[in-house]
This record gives C-alpha cells, structure tokens and sequence, in this order.
C-alpha cells in the first residue's frame, strides 16, 4: 500500500472547456454503453460506470437521460470507438482514445495535431506495450480502512490498493485492477454501498520516460492540441 504511483499530470488539465469537454465525452459514452448493452444499469455495468463518472463532473441529469433517449432513437449518430498511438517530443508515448462518427476525418485530425506538436503517429501497437489497460476507482477515504478494503476486495480482482489525488487535489483512495476484473470490483463495491468518485478504464504505463520541465511542456502541448480535437475523449502518456 502507501503512495500509489501516479505519472506526472499534464498542464492542459485546467484549461477553460474541460468540464464541457467531460459532458460530451461522458454523453458519447452513454450512447455506446446503451447501444452495446442496453438502458438497464443493472444488467450493463458501461453505463453504472457512466452514471458513476456524470455525477464526480456534476454532469445535469437532464443531459444524462437526454443521452440515453438519443441512443434509444433510431436516428442517433452511431460512434466508433479507435485507438492511436504514437511519440510526442523527447520519446514520450501517447495512446489517444477516441470516439468518432467519421474516422476518416479523425485519423486526419489526429496525425495534423502530431505533426504539429513535434510529435509521431504510430501504427496499432506501437507503443502500448509500454502500458496496461486497467480498471481505475477513486474513493473518498473517510469512514474506510485501507487495510480491511483490500483483505476484502483481493477476491473480487483487485491489483493495488493506495492513496493518490483527485481532480482538485483532494486526498483520494486509488484501487486499480485488471480491465477483465472491472466489472467483478465494481459490483462488489456496490455490494458494500460504497459509491466511487469515479470509474475509468485507463491506460496505465508500466515504464516512464523522465523530462525536464521544459520537455514536460513540450509534451503537454500536444496533449492539449489533440484534447481539444471534438472526436478525443482522453490522452494517456508515460511521462514520469
């Protein structure tokens, strides 16, 4: 336990469109869930993660239910879910998820802000080698014993347990597991009533590549440029 490792956030985290970036991110995610499994929370554990994540940004619940009526219609926009991989400056690699109605303008979209940022475009597998998918909760601590928490989850596909930050700097509990145990530790958390933060799949890098601070901006602007791009939902590095 302790400290868990968290890489180094980058600076684009406090730009001005960040919690509308969130809303429509969270809005296409409910749209995939709903159309993969269906508009039961109880039986589609996607959108029980989706509600999860509305709720820690302070999405509207109008916005929410607005969000499952667009998936249920027969004329919503059907959304693809890519992946791409490439380097930004100094050897950094970066797994950028997206979700797109038109992936030919996409890839486009995506490689421009590469290029643009000093950065490289990889081919499928290029660097996620460098990174594990894993299934990321944040809890708030009071009223937990960390101790007790992972004697009780360890059963039900829980990796690492520790402390870590949340979005505002607040002291939080990480517990990460593998993605296939995703579904398996979100219910037996439910099981507990214990309500998270929030719930990702992330993509967690197994090496970091340490930088300067000048490079670490380097970095961030890329990410920056490739967050602000409609069709990206989140960017991952391995910067240390």
């Amino acid at each position: 336990m302790g400290r868990i490792f968290e890489v180094r956030k980058a600076t684009m985290f406090a730009r001005w469109d960040r919690m509308a970036k969130q809303f429509t991110r969270i809005g296409k995610e409910i749209i995939i869930a709903v159309k993969a499994a269906g508009p039961d929370v109880a039986t589609n554990p996607a959108l029980r993660r989706c509600f999860q994540n509305a709720r820690s940004v302070g999405m509207p619940k109008d916005r929410v239910e607005a969000a499952i009526k667009r998936a249920m219609g027969k004329d919503t926009t059907n959304y693809e879910e890519i992946l791409y991989e490439g380097y930004a400056p100094h050897g950094v690699a970066l797994i950028v998820e997206t979700a797109t109605d038109n992936h030919v303008r996409t890839v486009a979209n995506v490689k421009a802000c590469f290029n643009k940022g000093n950065g490289a475009l990889g081919n499928s597998g290029s660097v996620s080698f460098q990174f594990k998918k894993m299934g990321v909760f944040k809890l708030k601590p009071e009223g937990l014993n960390m101790d007790d928490l992972e004697l009780e989850l360890i059963d039900h596909g829980l990796d690492e347990l520790g402390e870590g930050t949340g979005e505002n700097g607040e002291d939080v509990l990480v517990l990460r597991c593998a993605f296939t145990d995703f579904g398996n530790l979100q219910k037996e958390l439910e099981a507990k009533g214990i309500t998270p933060i929030s719930a990702e799949l992330e993509w967690i890098p197994t090496t970091t590549v340490p930088v300067t601070d000048e490079q670490a901006e380097d970095v961030s602007k890329l990410i920056e440029r490739l967050e602000q791009d409609e069709d990206v939902n989140k960017v991952f590095h391995n910067m240390g």
